[in-house]
């Protein structure tokens, strides 16, 4: 991509997600997410109806009385988008690439965000962390994280969800609004997730969604006869008989499979999410997210 074709490209992002977060998602975007970060205030005496879980026990032993944290809500929120820019992000059959659609439903995210006056933070990775831009404020940073995602050239292949997430846990110690954009297809041989321990850990310690970004041409391999497949991600390339009802069959499997995985995981640790494809207009996706809320 040109200088000049990526300065359009993000022109014309930034044009569209300014429209849809000043009409659509400003209001629903603070509703969801204001108030759900807290910060903690003060130690008082323990009064009936508190919630025992804010028992301080420390103070408590000291004083010989039970005690409690008292918390409140942080008016300005700390956002961090974990965004996925393996090689497999440059399939797409439909309008867009899985990339381009992160891309904007990023941007979108952001820029809410920005209105709301929150600070935005990004993580790009693969197969491991990419780069890391730490969260801040206004338009100069909203397009620096968008030409990133855009622009930036993958150093490594594969993809590791569980070390993003392990990263976000290490690098922001403040609870934070942070949002997955991947297709989630970081799967062991058997279709299992294998993030599962760094998601227990993140969301302990996050406000976690997750944005599943798909293409149709995922979930089913065409009958179209003899074909030369080369992965994206590793350069690995076979001869694949899409011809054979067998095959074709033992590949939605395993997509199925994967995909249903993914879904229980999200059900075990609460973990909000929403499957948004590439040939779908993602509002109605991230309106679904907010209103889960």
């Amino acid at each position: 991509m040109t200088p000049e074709e990526l300065i359009k490209k993000v022109r014309k992002i930034e044009i569209r997600t300014k429209a849809l977060s000043h009409q659509i998602f400003a209001g629903e975007y603070h509703s969801a997410f204001k108030g759900r970060g807290m910060a903690f205030s003060e130690v008082r005496e323990y009064q009936y109806g508190d919630d025992v879980r804010n028992m301080d026990w420390n103070v408590t032993a000291r004083m010989s009385a039970p005690y409690v944290k008292v918390f409140e809500e942080e008016r300005e929120l700390t956002v961090v988008l974990l965004v996925d820019i393996s090689r497999s992000g440059l399939f797409g059959t439909a309008v867009k690439t899985k990339r381009e659609q992160i891309a904007e439903i990023a941007a979108t995210l952001a820029f809410s965000a920005i209105l709301n006056n929150d600070k935005v933070g990004c993580i790009l990775f693969t197969g491991h962390v990419e780069k890391f831009i730490p969260p801040g404020k206004g338009r100069t940073h909203f397009l620096h994280i968008i030409r990133e995602i855009l622009e930036y050239e993958p150093q490594s292949d594969g993809t590791d969800i569980g070390e993003a997430l392990r990263y976000l846990t290490n690098a922001i110690k403040k609870k934070c609004t942070a949002f997955v954009l991947s297709d989630m297809l970081d799967v062991q041989a058997d279709g299992a997730p294998r993030y599962e321990d760094a998601l227990k850990v993140a969301v302990n310690r996050h406000d976690l969604s997750v944005i599943r970004v798909s293409d149709p041409r995922e979930k089913f391999l065409p009958n179209v006869g003899l074909v030369h497949a080369k992965d994206a991600e590793t350069g690995a390339s076979r001869w694949i008989n899409t011809g054979s009802r067998s095959v074709r069959s033992a590949y939605e499997n395993w997509f199925r499979t994967a995909t249903s995985g993914a879904d229980r995981l999200f059900l075990r640790y609460q973990v909000d999410h929403v499957d948004i494809g590439t040939d779908e207009d993602y509002v109605r996706g991230l309106m679904d997210l907010f209103q889960k809320r």
